[in-house]
């Protein structure tokens, strides 16, 4: 397994092999960010193909919950690992530990990230990594479907912190 920084070539290569759920997920919006410095976009290959990604929203969570509790706290967004096969191989913990690595660098004595309330497999990683329950949310956002409906999503949320030693 590899990690690296998406380059403009691979935002393609991901969108025919790993699935993203929000229009701010789309790898291309993700690789903006990267590009601008509001973020990193990490990206795991195994084999020569991506297998997992996610980002580091240094601007932070969205949420006024979790800004006002962990104002300047760098966020992991949008953590996943495909196909689904793939789990439970360290994949996820490899890219949670460059993200780490890459806020200390920054740095940054804390990170954060959130989770939905109906997913205890990742919760159950994300405290085994040391991370601890901070602030539940809600994360609202709005999509178009292909027929120019737009709908708004607000998903509960829980908020993990993790203090980083420098």
């Amino acid at each position: 397994m590899r990690i690296s920084e998406c380059r403009a070539e691979d935002v393609a290569v991901l969108d025919r092999h790993l699935p993203f759920a929000a229009p701010d997920s789309s790898h291309a919006a993700r690789y903006a960010r990267h590009r601008a410095g509001d973020g990193t976009f990490l990206v795991a290959w195994v084999d020569g193909r991506p297998a997992g990604s996610c980002e580091v929203r240094w601007t932070g969570c969205e949420s006024p919950e979790v800004r006002a509790a962990h104002p300047g706290c760098p966020e992991i967004s949008g953590l996943g690992v495909w196909p689904g096969a793939l789990r439970s191989r360290g994949i996820g913990s490899a890219l949670i530990g460059t993200a780490e690595e890459l806020a200390v660098q920054r740095g940054h004595r804390l990170l954060g990230l959130g989770v939905e309330k109906n997913n205890p497999r990742a919760e159950a990683l994300y405290k085994r990594l040391g991370y601890r329950l901070s602030t539940p949310y809600l994360d609202c956002w709005s999509y178009e479907d292909g027929d120019g409906v737009t709908h708004r999503v607000a998903d509960a949320r829980l908020f993990f912190v993790k203090p980083l030693d420098g």
